[in-house]
């Protein structure tokens, strides 16, 4: 009797483990590819070569498209699948890009703060109404998080509603493609700092608008021609909008003291996102977290003065 009871333990134990060993314990492709959603980001997975990663130890948090995601990806890129999937370069960094290489729930998201990607690129979260989260891409694209905490034995997989793309233009090339901020870059070709500020950074721009630079001028009782010939005052003053490293709005220093590119000269930032330059006048950042491929724009109603 205990010989047979000891037997039927034992049997009843391996039919136990092998059903935890199968579909119990899932990795975050395995996640993906048992679900009917996700058959576009399966076959790009594949493709790319990127199954080993995520079927890998882990842990991983893995943001995963939709099909109708990657259909409207395909339609603001103008490309047909075929093609996405023939381009492995872009294919990878956009798979990657979605890939975080630690296990984040949705409770542990640091909202407002830049999240590395394996790709190597960041995106932020943030939470809106009733809760719901939201992505801001490198592109500064937003997508909904519609899905959260989908276990896997790797790690964890959110559902989004868009594919995020990572940045591809940096802070120069932002600039120059936002139509309020054409006396400002006009301002740093003359300056020659146009240069610096597509280098590898990070740098963080306090961007004063064209209406900015306007009652700038008037202050100053000079014409715009007369500014951008000053090779004093113009670097000084641009330099004076610029912090090294990449400073999201969530990690601005308020009260302290923030060291510029200008040698020596800082100024400080309140609670409610008004800075006071070096001259004791102020300016409210009007907009923030722009981000570009090496680091991040915050916007500003008034040029400050070092």
């Amino acid at each position: 009797m205990f010989t047979r009871l000891k037997k039927w333990l034992l049997a009843s134990s391996i039919v136990f483990l092998s059903a935890c060993g199968g579909h119990h314990h899932p990795s975050v492709l395995d996640v993906a590819q048992e679900d009917a959603r996700f058959t576009i980001l399966v076959e790009a997975v594949q493709t790319a070569g990127l199954q080993p990663t995520l079927d890998g130890d882990g842990p991983l948090t893995l943001f995963a498209p939709t099909d109708a995601a990657f259909a409207s990806l395909l339609t603001e890129l103008g490309l047909t699948k075929a093609q996405l999937l023939a381009d492995t370069a872009l294919l990878t960094s956009v798979l990657t890009y979605h890939v975080l290489p630690t296990q984040v729930n949705a409770a542990a998201v640091p909202l407002g703060k830049a999240i590395t990607t394996v790709e190597g690129g960041f995106f932020k979260i943030e939470s809106g109404a009733g809760g719901a989260l939201t992505v801001q891409d490198g592109r500064n694209r937003i997508a909904a998080i519609s899905a959260t905490d989908l276990p896997a034995r790797n790690g964890v997989v959110h559902v989004v509603d868009k594919v995020i793309l990572p940045a591809n233009r940096d802070i120069v090339q932002t600039a120059q493609a936002l139509p309020d901020f054409s006396i400002l870059v006009e301002a740093l070709v003359a300056a020659n700092l146009t240069g610096a500020l597509s280098g590898p950074g990070p740098f963080t721009v306090f961007a004063p608008t064209n209406a900015a630079f306007t009652d700038l001028l008037t202050s100053l009782g000079l014409t715009k021609a007369q500014l951008l010939a000053d090779t004093v005052l113009l670097p000084s003053v641009l330099r004076y909008h610029v912090v090294s490293g990449r400073v999201l709005k969530a990690d601005v220093p308020v009260g302290t003291p923030i060291q510029t590119l200008e040698p020596g000269k800082t100024f400080t930032v309140d609670g409610t996102l008004v800075i006071t330059d070096a001259q004791s006048n102020t300016a409210q950042i009007v907009a923030t977290d722009v981000f570009t491929s090496n680091g991040v724009i915050h916007v500003i109603d008034k040029v400050i003065r070092p």
